[in-house]
């Protein structure tokens, strides 16, 4: 029998995946807080979430379109798990001495149109924001990292707020207030990705040099179903 050879990551590979997840599990929570900024509404998500989309980016750039579909899953995974545990431990009867209910709802009872409307989302944007990163770098040849990190965040992001805003709070909040939410969920996680864009210029280069991989996705199969074809 052929022994097949062993897919491995690397330790700083390892680390990110689980901030990733970390931060996908976090924005769940700040969700649900209602956050007023002046004129605009907005959730406790935005302060965490766009990181995600800069992890997949330094993914992407670093070790390649198959290391990034693998985050991806993996976060998705992760997430399903903590959500699904949520909704779990806040539909099982408390105890007769515990009056929190209603804050322990708040927090962990997701709406199942939410919790998919979320997770839709989150695949196509993710798997948007990486494709557009993967096929850029090899137009490019290499150049051009900040455009690519920031058209990849529009796309990406642009996807995940058609997707999650009708699918979730279509109904619910007025059809003509929903497209002024999605262009400002996309504005600031954009505006975010560009404040951040020195620091994560600095991580990819030190990442590069420290793993010694730069991928070039040239002839990588995109099917977003091949997880551990890495």
């Amino acid at each position: 029998m052929t022994k097949r050879p062993r897919a491995e990551v690397s330790m700083l590979f390892m680390l990110f995946s689980i901030l990733f997840c970390v931060c996908l599990i976090l924005a769940n929570i700040l969700e649900t807080k209602q956050i007023a900024i002046g004129p605009v509404n907005l959730t406790g998500g935005l302060i965490v979430f766009p990181v995600s989309y800069i992890i997949n980016d330094c993914v992407c750039e670093v070790w390649g379109y198959r290391k990034a579909r693998l985050l991806i899953w993996t976060g998705f995974a992760m997430n399903f798990f903590f959500v699904a545990m949520g909704a779990l431990c806040d539909w099982i009867p408390g105890a007769p001495y515990w009056h929190n209910r209603e804050g322990f709802h708040a927090i962990f009872g997701l709406a199942p149109r939410i919790a998919a409307a979320s997770f839709v989302a989150f695949l196509v944007g993710s798997f948007i924001n990486a494709y557009v990163m993967s096929r850029m770098k090899i137009h490019d040849q290499g150049r051009h990292f900040s455009a690519r990190a920031i058209l990849s965040t529009v796309a990406g992001e642009s996807c995940d707020s058609v997707i999650f805003f009708p699918l979730a709070l279509g109904g619910v909040v007025p059809w003509d207030v929903l497209p002024g939410l999605m262009l400002w969920q996309v504005f600031l996680k954009t505006f975010y990705e560009v404040v951040a864009l020195p620091l994560t210029i600095r991580v990819v280069n030190h990442l590069k040099e420290h793993e010694g991989e730069d991928v070039y996705d040239e002839g990588v199969d995109y099917n977003v179903l091949k997880i551990f074809n890495i």
